[in-house]
């Protein structure tokens, strides 16, 4: 069927039966094709289409790739869980946990707190490439995903079939291409080229179709040459011409700043035959009939490259000087190099995994290096790009194995490559066989050995020359982690110190206790109990000078809970003193007479009573704000001259001062020189301009003992003004 056709019911069902026998297998994706035809119903696409037929089409283009009956499923279920409201539990329950596996990979991540648009879409990426470590089929129904996507991005707006192109060409293109989908790969460029600069995709074919006839005759003249010669010769063989695609074309040009007419593969040859020994026997022919341009020779069989593609390239000058490109390659190297693991993937029925499944299941297991990593989803993928999907050199272990590597790589992104143990040991490589520096940046075909030593560790400086972003993690994570194991043992050491300073000094051990190390490490500009371990340990703070100040805050802090304490016990003990008046009334004796809660006057204020309505006379100081404006129920009261010291006075202090450490302590300390009880304490801190408000409640002998307490609080430091307390 044509691209771009909708799919029917029967030609998938064809397609499927095609290579899949098994009654059980098509029972699946008979049960798959319905479930998702019943959750989708009602759904249309922006064509108008019904959604059904997206999935349809993506199951049809898996089965063409002659993917496994799972997957086949996995694409018409692809998007029940994301857009039909189906639960997790209830899709595990009816298709079980393997295909459950394979949709939950390609859904998108929901309720995910994101910055923008760019972080929620490499969130989406990291979680498909972390899974396809696990299972390489993700990966093939995600890219067929977006191919059928690409195909119908027309029914999209221009802003969306931008964003959706240029996604594809930056991120999946390159998947395609790194997991040897070259057929896939291929077009999805051409698709994402047409929307991002539609004018030089029309340029580039126009001069495509102009030079077609011309081509076609020199492409057909040198096939039937060469056709010739092979025949002569007695070898199996197909031989057709290819076209190289449109965006392919355009990245020379702007690349490599080429014109049209230079590319050297624009007239391009492919033979197909039967053994990889024919295929060096073809070559030799070809070599022997027309004369290769020097350099342009690869050995693709060989030397496979790490999607396992496997081909024999030469660029030959043939017919009235005309430049070809000859690729020889077996039938089973062409399936491959167009469908890459695909083809390897194909399903056989009874068949298990094959070698090159396996290989491939290892050649993945690089994602999994960074799945826990510490770092953002943008970070990811950017390391994931740069170091795996846009590597274009391929050097090889001296087993054979192919590593691909960004250009500019050195033997020490090689090592990290290989394993990250190996990367740390590494200490000399030998590259071809002769030792070179750490730093020389690598080239395609070079084989390369690492010496290591198990004592040995990375250096600093090879952060200047690694090329790849897993290299440069796996370095810094080293040697962040030797920091922090110094660090722990210089700690350690100063401790140890301390600890054997304060046993000389005969001091008490509980001096070291971590909550009062905590208040005193801003003091020597340090963060934490450890860091003032470190300096004592590296030397840089003294024993001494550390002492000396918990020595001082031992004398003069209160911690809240011993202040607590004391506050209970004095409350406790005022409810057991005598609480009599020494005021009376001039010719009343039997009058009740409190002192006032508000203003709490002590002996020595200036005093005024106040008459009560069935509370006896209540007692106020004549400035109490209370009792300024009455008139009618003031009355005269004194205090008596003949004063029982036993009689103590409830009252309370306001202090106005700058907020700062150990300011409580320092208040306790002088109410306590000048023997007055505390009741209670209420600080209030006022962040905007660090002030602290204290409501102090005491108990005091009189008028004079109060004010020297007050005055001597004036001098205490950072406290700006004491004033009596008025509720």
């Amino acid at each position: 069927m044509k691209k771009g056709e909708i799919v029917t019911e029967q030609q998938f069902f064809d397609q499927v039966k095609s290579y899949i026998k098994s009654e059980e297998s098509l029972a699946l994706i008979r049960k798959a094709y319905d479930y998702a035809h019943e959750k989708h119903e009602g759904q249309f696409r922006r064509s108008g289409d019904p959604y059904f037929t997206h999935v349809l089409s993506v199951a049809y283009i898996l089965a063409t790739l002659k993917a496994d009956p799972q997957t086949v499923s996995g694409g018409l279920l692809h998007d029940v869980i994301e857009d039909c409201d189906v639960s997790d539990e209830e899709f595990t329950a009816i298709f079980g946990e393997e295909i459950h596996g394979l949709v939950d990979a390609v859904t998108k991540i929901g309720n995910l707190k994101i910055k923008d648009q760019a972080e929620y879409q490499a969130a989406n990426h990291r979680k498909i490439f972390i899974a396809m470590a696990k299972d390489v089929r993700v990966i093939l129904i995600k890219l067929v995903d977006r191919l059928h996507n690409m195909r119908t991005l027309k029914f999209q707006s221009p802003e969306k079939q931008k964003r959706i192109a240029r996604e594809t060409l930056e991120v999946y293109a390159p998947i395609a291409h790194r997991l040897g989908l070259a057929e896939i790969k291929n077009e999805l460029e051409d698709l994402s080229f047409f929307y991002l600069d539609n004018d030089k995709y029309h340029e580039i074919a126009h001069l495509v179709e102009n030079k077609k006839s011309e081509r076609d005759k020199q492409v057909k003249t040198m096939i039937e040459e060469i056709s010739a010669i092979l025949e002569e010769h007695h070898i199996p063989f197909r031989i057709f011409g290819r076209s190289k695609h449109l965006y392919s074309i355009y990245n020379k040009m702007t690349v490599k700043n080429k014109r049209f007419d230079e590319i050297l593969d624009l007239l391009a040859i492919r033979i197909i035959t039967k053994t990889e020994l024919n295929c060096y026997e073809i070559l030799g022919y070809i070599h022997a009939t027309y004369k290769p341009i020097q350099g342009r020779f690869k050995d693709y069989i060989a030397m496979p490259k790490v999607n396992l593609y496997q081909s024999l390239h030469t660029t030959i000058i043939g017919i009235d000087g005309k430049i070809f490109e000859v690729q020889i390659r077996t039938e089973e190297m062409d399936q491959i190099a167009e469908r890459g693991i695909a083809a390897h993937w194909a399903y056989k029925e009874g068949q298990s995994k094959s070698r090159q499944q396996k290989d491939i299941v290892k050649e993945l297991e690089w994602l999994k290096a960074f799945e826990d990593e510490d770092r953002d989803a943008s970070h990811y993928m950017n390391d994931i790009m740069n170091d795996i999907f846009n590597a274009n050199i391929y050097v090889m272990t001296p087993k054979g194995r192919v590593i691909d590597l960004p250009n500019g790589s050195t033997p020490i992104d090689f090592a990290y490559r290989i394993h990250t143990e190996v990367g740390h040991q590494t200490i000399g490589a030998l590259i071809n066989d002769v030792l070179m520096p750490l730093n020389t940046p690598l080239k395609t075909g070079d084989v390369v050995s690492i010496r290591t030593n198990k004592n040995s560790g990375p250096s600093e400086d090879w952060l200047k020359f690694v090329k790849t972003n897993n290299a440069k993690n796996k370095i810094r994570a080293f040697l962040q982690k030797k920091e922090e194991q110094e660090r722990a043992e210089f700690a350690k050491a100063g401790e140890q110190i301390l600890k054997d300073e304060i046993k000389r000094r005969n001091l008490d051990p509980e001096i070291l206790d971590h909550k009062k190390l905590e208040t005193v490490a801003p003091q020597f500009q340090v963060q934490s109990v450890n860091d003032l371990f470190y300096s004592i340990g590296v030397k840089s703070l003294t024993v001494q000078a550390l002492i000396e100040k918990l020595v001082k805050q031992e004398k003069k802090e209160l911690d809240s809970s011993s202040l607590q304490s004391v506050l209970e016990k004095n409350q406790a003990k005022r409810r057991h003193t005598n609480t009599k008046t020494d005021v009376y009334v001039k010719g009343i004796d039997t009058m009740k007479i409190q002192m006032s809660s508000c203003c709490k006057p002590v002996y020595g204020d200036e005093i005024v009573g106040y008459v009560t309505r069935g509370s006896g006379i209540k007692v106020h100081r004549r400035d109490c704000p209370n009792v300024r404006s009455e008139k009618a129920r003031l009355i005269d009261v004194y205090w008596n001259e003949d004063h029982d010291n036993n009689i103590k006075y409830d009252t309370e202090i306001t202090i106005y001062s700058k907020d700062r450490a150990f300011l409580v302590s320092d208040i306790v300390t002088v109410i306590a020189q000048y023997r007055a009880t505390m009741l209670s304490v209420n600080i209030v801190a006022n962040r905007d301009d660090l002030t602290a408000t204290a409501l102090i409640g005491l108990v005091v002998d009189n008028k004079d003992h109060l004010e020297t307490i007050m005055a001597n609080l004036r001098k205490v430091d950072s406290v700006m003004d004491v004033a009596r307390a008025i509720k």
